[in-house]
């Protein structure tokens, strides 16, 4: 039996990917590596960080930038993008083994240039945490932001993003979910249809929207202001997830994160910014905040929900610059099998 492990199970380390000056960042890399340093000096209070980088010299650089050294392994790999949530393995349980699933990667419905992205797993494969661990190549496009897992057999996910024929053309929503089942373990996948949020090219990556904070919970990006352009389908979006039922045919218990203040680039237009963004690590969530007033009131749900775990503010406002925030530019790897 497979199983796609929850978030909020123990972990074994934390991926990201350090921007660099020939990057997508290099018109804002000093701001955007301040916020990279305070991820990783927080995540490594917690637990191991892996960091990809191009180079000796690019590791030397953010040697000086970081903390503790002794918890961080660095990978030498070229990337075409940061956001490493939709590029490096899947990790699913399978007899009580853990294995890393490497999904095909095609930069966001080829949006972009991604070859190097889609190879990233091959070079990780060869390092110091994954060498001699099984992985194994799925000729299936998919993205991590794209899907959500409470441990326990559900996959939470939207049909805007993997019914696009930008992705899996071939394939209709039977086969995509008979995927889900094969490859991640998936009892049942629950679908939203619904759209991205404005300036998100991820084609409504769930971890924008919604987001498993137990079996039995789910936060959710929420509006209440019906001058918003996203009012009306966040709406809908909160009627669907009133709709959905937990393992135990419940309705989920729902917590809404509102958005912030709309953040928008040099041409005046619209990013991403959300609060479902966040990052759930070894007793502590990190939280995406904007210097906005709604940032206090993400915190203070999120908190609620996360009794046993410290909230942590981490100030996201550069990131959106490329269209993405904490939680994309991360990925979690869990710690050993926990069997079923």
């Amino acid at each position: 039996m497979t199983r796609f492990p929850a978030e909020w199970e123990k972990q074994a380390a934390v991926l990201i990917a350090w921007p660099h000056e020939t990057g997508d960042f290099s018109d804002r890399l000093e701001s955007v590596e301040e916020t990279y340093s305070i991820i990783a000096d927080t995540i490594t209070e917690y637990q191991p960080l892996l960091i990809v980088c191009r180079d000796e010299v690019h590791q030397k650089h953010i040697e000086k930038l970081v903390e503790r050294h002794e918890d961080i392994q660095f990978v030498h790999a070229p990337v075409n993008d940061i956001w490493v949530r939709d590029t490096t393995f899947l990790t699913v349980e399978k007899e009580g083994a853990l294995k890393y699933l490497n999904f095909q990667f095609n930069g966001w419905g080829e949006k972009y240039a991604f070859a190097n992205d889609n190879a990233l797993n091959h070079k990780l494969a060869n390092a110091k945490f994954f060498k001699g661990k099984a992985h194994h190549n799925i000729d299936f496009i998919l993205e991590g932001g794209s899907v959500e897992s409470d441990g326990e057999g559900t996959v939470l996910t939207t049909d805007h993003c993997l019914l696009n024929p930008n992705r899996n053309s071939a394939l209709n929503k039977v086969q995509i979910e008979e995927q889900l089942k094969l490859h991640l373990g998936a009892k049942r996948v629950l679908w939203l249809k619904q759209e991205n949020l404005a300036g998100d090219d991820t084609d409504a990556h769930i971890d924008t929207l919604a987001r498993f904070c137990s079996p039995t919970t789910i936060a959710y990006t929420s509006c209440d202001n019906p001058r918003d352009p996203h009012f009306e389908s966040l709406h809908r979006m909160k009627l669907q997830l009133e709709m959905l039922r937990n393992n135990d045919n419940e309705p989920y218990n729902l917590v809404a994160l509102p958005l912030p203040t709309p953040i928008f680039d040099a041409d005046d237009e619209p990013l991403p910014a959300n609060y479902s963004n966040f990052l759930i690590i070894n007793h502590a969530v990190l939280v995406p905040v904007y210097d906005d007033e709604n940032d206090k009131i993400a915190l203070e749900r999120l908190a609620k929900v996360f009794p046993e775990h410290k909230i942590l503010p981490i100030p996201c406002r550069p990131l959106v610059h490329q269209y993405g925030s904490l939680h994309c530019m991360t990925m979690q790897f869990p710690e050993q099998a926990r069997g079923v």
